[in-house]
Formats: C-alpha cells, structure tokens, sequence
C-alpha cells in the first residue's frame, strides 16, 4: 500500500470555461521502502489530477515522479490503491489544507 507523508494541492484554473468541473493538482510524498521496485534514492511523489464536477469526482490523470530530478517513472497503481489515492483527493481537494502531513495514512 502507499503511504502518503505529506502533500501540497492546488486548484487548477481553466480560463477559457473549456472543462466542466473543478481540478486540483496534488502532489504527495511517498514513504517507499528499499525492498519495493517504486523506491529510488531520490524519494517518490505521486502527481495526481482530481477532477470534481458535481457529485463525479475522479482521477484524470496521474504519474509517479523522482522528487530531486522530476522524472517519470513507469509504474501504474493497483487498483486498490487508486481506489484509496480517490478517496485521499476527495477528503483533501479544499486548498485550505495545503502542506498537510499525514501519519500512517493508506497503510
């Protein structure tokens, strides 16, 4: 399971009224372990787009990252874990509550 240490989001602007819904972008810090193949030296985040547009909210896109370099990283989440990164962003999408640290959370 993923285990989120702490996470920035922001709303997401769409000037020209293309997209229905709200976006929010977040990024959350990954404690991965050694043993797993997600792990790097230079510490795992995980980039996220939730959309919301009424009672519909869901993940739009996402991707793992390097945290020093920013590179991509070819993995894709199980299913139960994109189920809990979903229920994460909807508990989480107010702006208000940015730079939070979790504990333990998706354990």
């Amino acid at each position: 399971m993923l285990k989120i240490e702490s996470y920035t989001v922001e709303k997401l602007e769409d000037p020209f009224g293309i997209l229905s819904g709200d976006r929010y972008e977040f990024f959350l810090d990954l404690d991965v372990p050694e043993d797993d193949e997600l792990y790097s030296e230079n510490g795992v985040m995980l980039r996220v787009i939730f959309s919301k547009d009424g009672e519909k909210e869901q993940i739009s896109k996402y991707e793992f990252m390097e945290n020093e370099t920013k590179n991509v990283l070819d993995f894709e989440m199980e299913e139960d874990e994109e189920t809990a990164i979903l229920a994460f962003c909807s508990e989480h999408y107010n702006v208000d509550e940015e730079n939070q640290t979790i504990e333990n959370l998706l354990d």
